[in-house]
């Protein structure tokens, strides 16, 4: 996740060559190697800006949220879910390094990397309305009916209150135990999918009782030539009312309407 990315150049080249082969993608848990495997089945794509460096991505409704990263370079922006037309943008002062992004009702909830806040923001124009903190870092973000979902980097996910962001509980995963969860989408049906940092891996997940039910391989996406000058896998929304996914990258140039089927 941006300057981590590159602070850890070395450790994620090791985490890389370890997670290669898709039967041990994210772990060496007795349970994970039962995981069911799938991967993704692309259904159409669409243009993104390419300096976003995407760290959450959220549909609701007509709109999608996309909150980027990097000190002095961090945004929220909502765009028209269909057209793809920027409806609203606001920049983070530059001492803060934007993450996960949800929202809960009428307010956006942004966190942020290392940071230790939490910024509540007004749905529509996404100006700030409030401030909340937390302890530890910030990287994916989720709402679940009344719950807010948070993930920091390790294969913990945190419960959080959608008004005050209270932490309210936490479960950690049954079996990939070394998973780092990044970006979080809380589907309809009650579960969660979440990247796994640094991979192009997707857990599916029960968030009440941290059961892996799925393992997406969701590598092959960029074409060579788009992939120069790119990051990572991340961001994932639930088309609304559909089986499709919305999957974005850090500095890609297309995000990818996505189906995840059987491998």
């Amino acid at each position: 996740m941006g300057r981590k990315h590159r602070a850890w150049a070395v450790a994620g080249s090791i985490m890389l060559a370890m997670l290669a082969a898709p039967s041990a993608a994210c772990d060496t848990g007795d349970s994970a190697v039962n995981t069911p495997q799938l991967r993704v089945q692309v259904v159409a794509t669409r243009p993104h800006d390419r300096s976003a460096f995407t760290e959450g991505l959220e549909i609701d409704g007509g709109l999608l949220y996309e909150s980027t990263g990097l000190e002095g370079r961090s945004t929220l922006r909502v765009d028209d879910a269909t057209t793809g037309a920027q409806l609203g943008r606001v920049d983070l002062p530059p001492e803060f390094f934007g993450e996960g992004v949800t929202r809960v009702d009428d307010t956006v909830w942004q966190i942020t990397w290392k940071n230790q806040v939490a910024f509540a923001r007004d749905p529509v124009t996404l100006a700030e309305r409030g401030r909340a903190s937390y302890e530890g870092e910030g990287w994916g973000l989720c709402t679940l009916g009344d719950r807010v979902l948070m993930s920091n980097g390790s294969s913990t996910l945190t419960f959080r209150d959608p008004v005050t962001f209270a932490e309210t509980g936490s479960v950690p995963l049954t079996s990939h135990g070394t998973a780092r969860l990044n970006s979080l989408n809380c589907a309809a049906d009650g579960t969660v999918y979440a990247n796994v940092w640094p991979t192009d891996h997707i857990l599916h997940i029960d968030p009440d009782t941290g059961r892996v039910l799925g393992d997406i391989d969701a590598s092959g996406l960029l074409a060579p030539a788009d992939k120069l000058g790119t990051d990572v896998l991340n961001g994932i929304a639930q088309v609304p009312g559909t089986d499709h996914f919305l999957l974005a990258g850090k500095n890609w140039p297309l995000t990818f309407e996505v189906r995840f089927v059987p491998a």
